[in-house]
């Protein structure tokens, strides 16, 4: 890593440990099935969260397919399995995104979290111990579909935002994934975003799909609508580029839409118990 990397990195964790203090919010990014934009959306929602005085970190929790520093256009040097591995720190691997945003990069082919051995689980305590960042946001990038990798960080986070699109197949396994959630391990509280669709009508008439599926036959859940984005033609441009969404193309319509679910997502009121960013991991670890 550069120098200009490592002052770049520097200032990032001096901005987030001087923001004021607010509850910490985790939420898990997740989805169905893939091909719905669920990466490129918690990218681009970090961002604006940033613009929006919080302090934010991404973990890209798809350890097989990892790719929150492709829609970036980073090029981590390290992940978290040289942490596992004892190889660095924490510290050391965090990597500094646009508007301070920190991420954690994911390796492919390292030991699932949900299957750490009793020294990996040391190893990410004693991490803990040594490195107090303070932030107030953590997005959760899961994996697409409902393995126990996906599982396990939905239960681990404070709350799920359930990404899906107008397509049939969509709406299906995200209704799989739900009840999975609900009936295999008691989640009640659910999110959604719909994604790529032509307006608004189109979006609450599939939150009104699922919301109705998910009653009749669970019933004793919650499924909030958090909003959804436009069908937007800038949205592959950004990838191609592989640049956020936000910096390419702030007054498309699609950039638009992802501000105003950052507002949304802000304006519910996070759980004051959830505690610190050493709480959550220690939550992910307790439950390997």
């Amino acid at each position: 890593m550069d120098q200009a990397q490592s002052l770049r990195r520097l200032a990032a964790l001096k901005r987030l440990n001087k923001a004021p203090a607010v509850p910490l919010r985790t939420l898990a990014v997740t989805s169905g099935k893939g091909g719905v934009g669920k990466t490129n959306l918690v990218v681009n929602l970090a961002l604006a969260c940033a613009r929006l005085g919080r302090k934010v970190l991404v973990i890209d929790a798809d350890l097989g397919l990892a790719n929150v520093d492709v829609v970036l256009g980073l090029a981590p040097e390290f992940t978290i399995s040289d942490v596992l591995s004892g190889r660095k720190s924490l510290k050391e691997v965090l990597v500094e995104g646009p508007e301070g945003v920190l991420i954690l990069p994911a390796a492919s082919g390292v030991s699932e979290l949900s299957n750490l051995t009793n020294d990996e689980k040391m190893m990410i305590l004693q991490e803990l111990e040594d490195f107090d960042l303070e932030v107030d946001l953590v997005l959760i990038d899961t994996a697409a579909g409902i393995s126990d990798m996906v599982l396990y960080f939905n239960t681990a986070a404070q709350d799920r935002l359930v990404v899906a699109t107008g397509e049939p197949t969509s709406l299906t396994d995200a209704y799989a994934l739900i009840k999975v959630l609900y009936t295999q391990h008691q989640e009640r509280n659910f999110k959604l975003v719909v994604n790529n669709v032509k307006n608004e009508a189109e979006a609450k008439g599939v939150f009104r799909k699922l919301a109705m599926a998910a009653d009749h036959f669970l019933g004793g859940l919650s499924i909030d609508y958090l909003g959804f984005v436009p069908s937007d033609p800038a949205v592959s441009r950004s990838v191609v580029l592989q640049k956020p969404l936000l910096l390419s193309h702030p007054n498309s319509a699609a950039a638009k839409g992802i501000v105003n679910l950052a507002k949304r997502l802000l304006a519910t009121p996070a759980d004051p118990s959830a505690g610190s960013i050493k709480f959550f991991w220690r939550r992910l670890v307790d439950m390997s």
